[in-house]
């Protein structure tokens, strides 16, 4: 079959298109014909060996697919590698068929990343009506989700992008205020003003400067949830800031809540609701051939790309 494989830990200039053994399916798995495999940060960390739980080369990268099984039915599904190629190997429990009314596209925009969202919202930092929620990279795959869940819970929500377009695009999603974040300089101050004072919850994906931002931006007992630190920059916590006004920050990585047998079933329920009812719009990115994985990767870790990239693999 066609895959991108990984033979050793690098760049973007490691991903090879080449022929590479179709994995066998092992019981409790599902064999899938792969339409679109998701191009996620955490193929990048993968790729390069900064993924909490690294794979031993030749590896296929891609955590997250929509295919089909032998019967034409649709599924998204989350994984350890493997989406990179012709056809996947996942888990049952990890597959989620995709309702009629949902299209591809959409529904590999709620797998991983919708449910990232959905889980730091809700499980992370339980927002509700009346918090003020500061979302970051508003027009990214996540950032765009959430600012749409957050605003339907009833959330005030503050949004940032790098760019005018970007804020632009989360504004039109529903953000109630937008910041630019293009650089990590006075960007406390900024948040400050647009959100008219300390946010009670914030998302952080950055790390460095822009951790300790965030982190000064919020209220007395607000709570932060980080996700990632693209930077690779540690943002270590002050922790005389956490108790002369109780803040918290909470760390998040969603295969933490693989083994559970109703977190990603409830979210995954809610989230295919969502996007039938209307009010929830995926955000559809670039769309890359299998043999431009390199450019997907280049693309995403230069923040060129606006919402969900996918590699096809019908192209």
């Amino acid at each position: 079959m066609r895959a991108i494989a990984v033979r050793q830990i690098g760049g973007p200039e490691v991903l090879e298109l080449c022929e590479f053994p179709e994995p066998s399916v092992r019981p409790g798995h599902l064999k899938l014909r792969t339409r679109l495999a998701g191009v996620n940060y955490a193929d990048i960390h993968l790729r390069d060996g900064t993924y909490p739980a690294p794979m031993p080369c030749p590896f296929v990268p891609g955590n997250e697919v929509l295919g089909t099984n032998e019967d034409g039915r649709r599924f998204v599904a989350l994984g350890r590698g493997g989406g990179y190629a012709e056809t996947t190997v996942v888990h049952r429990k990890l597959a989620f068929e995709v309702p009629d009314g949902v299209a591809d596209h959409d529904a590999v925009a709620l797998t991983l990343q919708g449910n990232t969202a959905w889980h730091l919202l809700f499980t992370d930092l339980r927002v509700t009506a009346g918090d003020t929620v500061l979302i970051p990279a508003a027009a990214g795959g996540v950032g765009s989700l959430a600012v749409q869940l957050a605003k339907h819970a009833g959330a005030k929500v503050v949004a940032m992008a790098s760019t005018e377009e970007k804020r632009r695009t989360a504004q039109e999603l529903g953000a109630d205020a937008v910041v630019d974040s293009s650089t990590a300089e006075g960007l406390t101050d900024r948040i400050l003003d647009a959100a008219g004072g300390p946010v009670s919850a914030a998302l952080e994906m950055t790390g460095g400067d822009v951790f300790h931002a965030t982190l000064a931006a919020l209220t007395p007992r607000g709570r932060m949830s980080v996700f990632g630190a693209v930077t690779g920059v540690d943002g270590l916590v002050p922790m005389t800031s956490l108790l002369a006004e109780s803040k918290s920050v909470s760390g998040f990585w969603l295969p933490n809540l693989y083994p559970s047998r109703t977190h990603l079933n409830e979210s995954m329920s809610a989230l295919f609701a969502a996007v039938a009812e209307g009010w929830l719009k995926p955000l559809n990115g670039p769309v890359y051939k299998l043999g431009q994985a390199r450019q997907a990767h280049h693309d995403l870790a230069a923040r060129l790309t606006t919402g969900k990239a996918v590699l096809d693999l019908r192209l």
